[in-house]
């Protein structure tokens, strides 16, 4: 008994440990992937693993919150230190990550705590006599409210951001186009003859 529970109380000592090293990025884009996070952040560190948090609140696959294990305790907080003194952005979205130090409740895998003691209450039905009976409905109205609400602003969210990053797509391909223009202009000799007529100096550099 006592190798088993020294096992159990390693493991989530382990478990802990890791917690420290991670970060949790939280208000993401839709738009951005576990590669796209790991360029992102690697700058600051080795990214070693990047794992969504599922949001089951809403019927969309919004991968919104990650969690997000650095190398050491020291890349993860200077992750943290870095995007809450700086706006950064990833995928092009002009909204800012938030980033946090991660919690235990965080990790759908998390160890159970070696000294855990779990309590057991029954919770009774209200009946319609009770005098509480027409709060709680009315409670319940208001939360079928508000939820309807979240549902419709997160639905308006996602096309603001498609209709941004298509614009955001749209406006890279124009660039390029002329990015391509000068560069076949310079390439064939009419930016050298223009240069000439206009009795401009022509940079080689």
């Amino acid at each position: 008994m006592a190798t088993s529970s020294e096992a159990a109380k390693k493991a989530y000592a382990e478990f802990e440990e890791k917690v420290k090293r991670t970060v949790f990025l939280d208000n993401l884009s839709p738009q951005v992937t576990v590669p796209v996070i790991k360029q992102a952040l690697g700058q600051f560190g080795n990214v070693v693993n990047v794992e969504f948090i599922s949001n089951y609140t809403i019927p969309y696959p919004i991968p919104q919150c990650a969690l997000v294990e650095m190398g050491d305790e020291k890349q993860s907080q200077g992750v943290v230190s870095e995007l809450t003194s700086h706006p950064f952005m990833m995928s092009g979205i002009p909204r800012p990550v938030i980033a946090k130090i991660a919690q235990n409740e965080m990790f759908a895998d998390r160890p159970v705590p070696p000294d855990r003691k779990i309590e057991v209450r029954w919770v009774e039905q209200l009946e319609p006599s009770d005098p509480d009976f027409e709060a709680i409905r009315k409670l319940k109205i208001l939360c079928k409210k508000q939820n309807a609400q979240h549902l419709a602003l997160i639905k308006h969210q996602l096309t603001a951001e498609e209709n941004i990053a298509k614009q955001q797509e749209e406006t890279l391909k124009v660039h390029f186009k002329k990015y391509q223009l000068i560069e076949s202009i310079m390439q064939d000799g009419t930016g050298a003859r223009l240069a000439r007529r206009y009795g401009l100096r022509l940079d080689e550099d």
